[in-house]
């Protein structure tokens, strides 16, 4: 077997033998790249488990290279080749945008599972610059567009693999390149599913209509799905299916975030069992810090990550108190989270400019102030490419004890937005920063109620997703107590373009 240059472990040499395998089996021939036609046969799916650092988005990323090679077309959701139906085809799949966004900042190429059921229709025009980008026609010459704008278009594919941020890049919007959408009527080929532990049964049913061959890759030790009573679909998959990683890759093997994480698999490990484990990390590597506090300063660009929707109300409240912010009205710098975007199904085209600029539902973004316009807000993408937008936006501010939250302003339809300063572990699932601050006080309260999920104290999966959303520094917060900031809100640090993008209005209160 011809496995690709770097070097894998014996248990991820073991996984590609056992994916080319399957894949081999449906006409694909990862060690010779060769693509033979698909045939009809029974589907195929495959379970590829692991803890956090075991090497799965290592290995996605060299499959997804090797199916490239051998002529395998990649199919983003974003557009699709009319050439397509001539190669064999495969798709990277997540079930939510950001942890889409998490792998496309990654290399590798992802969409969502929503995604792939829909197709947009481009012009004709456009589509000549769509087929160009991905290796499929020769530059085209398009009157509206200079070299420049093209080369910039070109650049941007090759960073992102998205062809309507290769064209927003080139000065264009959806509604430039799109005529219209329809719903994907034939399957595809291959797919492959990371950070599957979130995908409820629904949602498995559709992608083995969709893919004949399927390769799910996840962590067992998340949380699983709200409505799925704790089980996650690797339950249902066959133990002949199933293979699981283990050794550690994303970081050194002594890496103090991920011995923490793989201390939590051990039965016998009580709650303040492992905060005596924390503390002696701290005391030992200064990427393990135990706080008395929670850190205002870091909370304006990494969220507190706290289990209970009270506690992360509490902690947004704070954090706006300490700044003095006013009530009626936002502080630029203020953080906050995509929670969705509100728009008619006719408005598509402005949730892909939207999306394609990584305005997308859990994007984190740093309001910088108040649009041109009523309602529209100038907004800070964080991890985009062309971070600077101005849409339309509903801010909700919830308030402790309130039903209904306090909305400082808002446009009819557009971009909604939760406050950013904490969320809950549950919605970071997917997420990653530099530096995370673990609210230990509610996990404590988890572990006094002593609730189990599948068969797991449910604290400790709770610790679990939420130290391994740190990829540099853990703060471990034990005290019920917000530090003082060390200086007002700020927006200097941030990336500015020349010219920021303004999505401009086309009827009242729309983005």
């Amino acid at each position: 077997m011809d496995l690709p240059a770097l070097t894998f472990s014996e248990d991820q040499a073991e996984a590609w033998d056992r994916v080319s395998a399957m894949l081999r089996d449906a006409g694909v021939d990862l060690d010779e790249g060769l693509c033979l036609p698909a045939k009809e046969g029974k589907g195929q799916v495959m379970a590829l488990m692991g803890k956090a650092g075991s090497g799965k988005t290592l290995l996605l990323s060299e499959l997804c290279k090797a199916l490239d090679a051998a002529g395998a077309e990649i199919v983003t959701g974003d557009y699709e080749s009319r050439k397509r139906k001539e190669k064999r085809n495969f798709a990277v799949l997540a079930p939510t945008n950001k942890a889409a966004s998490v792998l496309r900042l990654r290399g590798v190429p992802a969409t969502t599972i929503h995604r792939i059921l829909y197709t947009p229709v481009y012009d004709p025009e456009y589509e000549r610059i769509a087929e160009w980008l991905m290796g499929n026609d020769e530059k085209p010459e398009i009157e509206a567009l200079t070299e420049e704008a093209l080369d910039r278009a070109f650049a941007a594919y090759q960073a992102h693999k998205s062809v309507p941020a290769a064209l927003a890049a080139a000065g264009l919007r959806g509604s430039d390149f799109i005529t219209g959408w329809k719903r994907r009527e034939e399957p595809l080929d291959i797919g492959f599913v990371d950070e599957a532990s979130m995908l409820d049964d629904r949602q498995f049913e559709d992608l083995q209509e969709i893919f004949p061959n399927l390769v799910l890759f996840g962590d067992p030790a998340q949380l699983a799905p709200v409505n799925q009573s704790g089980k996650m679909v690797f339950d249902g998959v066959k133990d002949s299916q199933k293979l699981e990683l283990h050794r550690i890759h994303r970081q050194e093997a002594d890496n103090p975030i991920l011995d923490l994480a793989h201390a939590l698999a051990d039965p016998a490990l009580e709650f303040q069992d492992f905060e005596r484990m924390v503390e002696d990390k701290a005391r030992q590597d200064d990427r393990v810090v135990w706080g008395q506090r929670v850190e205002v300063d870091l909370m304006a660009r990494s969220p507190v990550l706290v289990w209970r929707n009270a506690t992360r109300i509490r902690l947004i409240n704070a954090f706006r108190a300490v700044h003095d912010a006013p009530e009626t009205e936002l502080l630029p710098g203020e953080p906050l989270i995509c929670d969705g975007i509100e728009l008619p199904l006719k408005h598509r085209k402005k949730r892909l400019d939207l999306e394609a600029r990584g305005l997308i539902k859990g994007a984190q973004v740093i309001y910088l102030g108040p649009g041109r316009k009523p309602g529209f807000s100038r907004l800070h993408v964080m991890g985009a490419p062309d971070p600077q937008v101005s849409a339309a936006s509903i801010v909700k501010i919830e308030k402790p004890d309130e039903e209904e939250p306090f909305i400082p302003f808002a446009a009819r339809m557009g971009a909604t937005f939760l406050h950013g300063a904490a969320v809950t572990i549950h919605k970071a699932q997917g997420s990653q920063w530099e530096a995370v601050q673990v609210f230990a006080p509610d996990l404590f309260v988890a572990a006094r109620m002593g609730r189990m999920e599948a068969g797991q104290p449910l604290w400790k999966r709770l610790a679990y997703v939420a130290i391994t959303r740190a990829s540099e520094r853990l703060h471990w917060v034990v005290r019920n107590r917000l530090a003082r900031p060390t200086g007002p809100l700020r927006i200097d640090d941030l990336k500015a373009p020349a010219a920021p993008l303004e999505l401009e209005q086309e009827e009242p209160g729309l983005i």
